[in-house]
Parts: structure tokens; C-alpha cells; sequence
């Protein structure tokens, strides 16, 4: 089953008339002005205008169609990967990854500049976009990161590297360890690491590492209920975001923030509406709820380079799960958010770029 198939974003126009009718029929929620409760409903407004009105799906399709795109079966799953390769014949692969609320779109912006070094290998996460839904139990972390490995082995790249943002960050590290003879480095815009309960992490803690835990420690008190929710019951939510366009870019929204342009927001929901992965790609949470992490450090050189205002990585929780964290930097302003392959190009793949070249 290594077959390597063309493939072509083409959305039956039944499909957008659909679409179109839901977003006009759209009942919205009401809300108690000022209670910060959750996405306000104006902002629902304006995106479901924006999709309705403004938002040029065909355009989308055809920034898509531009890159080669291919489909291929690995353990039993359709993966869909845009394969651009650089006019170097000679130069490293990069294996780009994305995350939960995000899709491939997120590199789109990243991909002129990154293949002017790079051959570049950007899938779409099982279960998510166009490889569409997954088909049993299992897809993890750690059985993404082997079916990555497989895919680049496929391509036929016996060096490469392995390149994340969100789940990306994690699955990009597994790549590292369960592939090192091949991966040459990790290049993540965060690094999940967290205390592990052990009181003698939290002695002597710098106030810039004080900062970060209370960070996290609002982000989880705060912000933290999708994760809950699709952790534990992904499927009851499943029907609601399956079913209403307005649903899905509500629940999208809480994790694609106010300052990323509608336009960005709405290729994401569209690509989760139009390829019926809504319900899968929560999935991702449940699985890594349910996984048995690894006990030992990754090996692979390591580099970090978060976005101002995004995750607020902890140095000694990541050197604990790292061993060799050779860059570690926050990108330089106005790089800010979680989205910086999107919002601040520029300075994320000068970064990506600088540490590929320095191994």
C-alpha cells in the first residue's frame, strides 16, 4: 500500500450552496454583555458574515492547487501532503507539522521561503483536512511520528527535518526519537513540558520561570475547556460542530485569536466543514489522554522559537524531556501569538532557516 497519488482541492459547488444556506439560517446564541464567558457572539457575527459575504473559498483552492499535493495510505490511514521541493536538488527536507484548531494552511505563507532551502513535506494530521477522518482507535502522537517517518522514507529523504507548531511541537520531538538516525533536528514553536509533581522542580525557580507557571496556571484555569471536553468526550461534541458551520467556527475561534485576520479563521473551518473532519481532528486529545508518554529525553538537537503573548515554554521542565536544546529564543517583535508561520513569517522561517543551516 505505498502508493503515492496526485491530488487536487475540488469542492463540489453543491457542497458551497450547502454551506451557504446553513450560514443564512444561522441562529446565534444569546449572551450577557460583559460576562466573558466564552467567543462573543459579535465575533461569531462578524466571522459567519465574512464566510457568507466575503470569503473566497475558490481562491482558497487554487493557493492549495498551486503546490503539489499528494494522497498515500500509511497503517491503514489516507495521509494528504503538499510535496514542494526546492530548486536545490541537493537540499535537506523539512517535514512540517500542524495542530488543533489549525490545518496546512497555517505554513502557506511559510512555504516561498522555506523552499528556496528546503524540500518541504507538509501533511494534513490524520483525522484532519484532507486526509480526512481517521478509521479506528489509536492515532496518537507517537503513531503520527512513525507515519511520518514512513512517509519521508517513502519520498525517499534519508536526512531531513522535522518542524512543528501545537501538536506539531509534540509530534515533531517524537519524530526525533523514534527516527534519529535520520533526523538531523527539531525546530518547534513550543515545547510541552510540564512539572511532573516533583517538589524539588519548583525549588529556586527564576522569576521569569515564576512568570511562566502562572501563565499556565491561568491558561488552565481559564482557557482550558476544550482540552477537558475533547480529552474526555470529543464525540458529544462532535454533532453539534458536524452539524452547524456557525458551531464549528465558534468552538475554532476560542483558539484562534481576535487579532489573526477573519480570512485565516475562516480557511481553517472551512477545510474542517468541507472535508467532514470536525468531529475526527478532536480526536487527536483524546488519544494523547489515553497514551503512555515517553520516559526518556529526546537526543536529536532541539530548537525553540516561541511567539510573545503565545505558550510560555519552561526551560528546566524542557530540558528534562530534551536533551540537547540548542536555540532556545523568543521570536524578536513584532513576532507575537500562536500562528507565527502566518503572522510573523519573516521571523519565524529566518529562524528555521538559521538553525537547519547551523547543523
Amino acid at each position: 500500500m505505498s502508493t503515492i497519488s496526485p491530488f487536487r482541492v475540488e469542492i463540489p459547488q453543491a457542497d458551497l450552496d450547502d454551506l451557504q444556506a446553513r450560514l443564512r439560517l444561522t441562529r446565534f446564541a444569546d449572551e450577557i454583555p460583559g460576562a466573558d464567558q466564552g467567543v462573543g457572539v459579535e465575533r461569531v457575527k462578524r466571522l459567519v458574515a465574512h464566510w457568507r459575504e466575503s470569503f473566497d473559498w475558490r481562491a482558497v483552492e487554487a493557493t492549495l492547487n498551486a503546490h503539489p499535493q499528494f494522497t498515500t495510505e500509511i497503517d491503514g490511514q489516507n495521509i494528504h501532503f503538499l510535496h514542494v521541493r526546492s530548486d536545490n536538488p541537493d537540499a535537506l527536507a523539512l517535514i512540517l507539522t500542524h495542530g488543533w484548531p489549525g490545518s496546512i494552511a497555517e505554513y502557506l505563507r511559510a512555504i516561498e521561503p522555506l523552499s528556496r532551502h528546503f524540500h518541504l513535506v507538509i501533511p494534513s494530521l490524520p483525522g484532519y483536512g484532507f486526509s480526512g477522518p481517521t478509521r479506528e482507535l489509536g492515532w496518537n502522537n507517537l503513531r503520527i511520528a512513525k507515519a511520518w517517518a514512513e512517509l519521508m522514507a517513502r519520498l525517499g529523504y534519508e536526512r531531513y527535518g522535522a518542524v512543528g507548531n501545537d501538536a506539531g511541537s509534540m509530534v515533531s520531538p517524537e519524530i526525533g526519537r523514534i527516527d534519529p538516525e535520520h533526523v538531523v533536528g527539531v525546530h518547534v514553536t513550543q515545547l510541552f513540558s510540564f512539572p511532573s509533581g516533583d517538589p524539588a522542580e519548583f525549588a529556586e525557580l527564576s522569576e521569569e520561570e515564576q512568570a511562566g507557571l502562572a501563565v499556565l496556571d491561568w491558561f488552565w484555569k481559564e482557557k482550558g475547556a476544550f482540552n477537558v471536553l475533547q480529552s474526555q468526550q470529543p464525540q458529544t461534541l462532535a454533532h453539534a460542530i458536524t452539524d452547524s458551520p456557525a458551531g464549528l467556527i465558534g468552538w475554532l475561534a476560542q483558539l484562534l485569536d481576535d487579532d489573526l485576520d477573519d480570512d485565516f479563521v475562516v480557511t481553517h473551518a472551512a477545510i474542517y466543514w468541507f472535508t467532514g473532519t470536525a468531529a475526527s481532528a478532536l480526536r487527536l486529545y483524546w488519544e494523547n489522554a489515553r497514551a503512555e508518554h515517553p520516559k526518556e529525553p529526546t537526543t536529536v538537537p532541539t530548537a525553540l522559537a516561541m511567539g510573545e503573548g503565545d505558550f510560555k515554554s519552561i526551560r528546566r521542565f524542557a530540558d528534562r524531556d530534551h536533551a540537547r536544546i540548542v536555540s532556545w529564543k523568543t521570536l524578536p517583535a513584532p513576532a507575537r501569538g500562536h500562528y507565527t508561520a502566518h503572522t510573523a513569517t519573516q521571523a519565524l522561517t529566518s529562524d528555521v532557516i538559521a538553525f537547519f543551516q547551523s547543523l
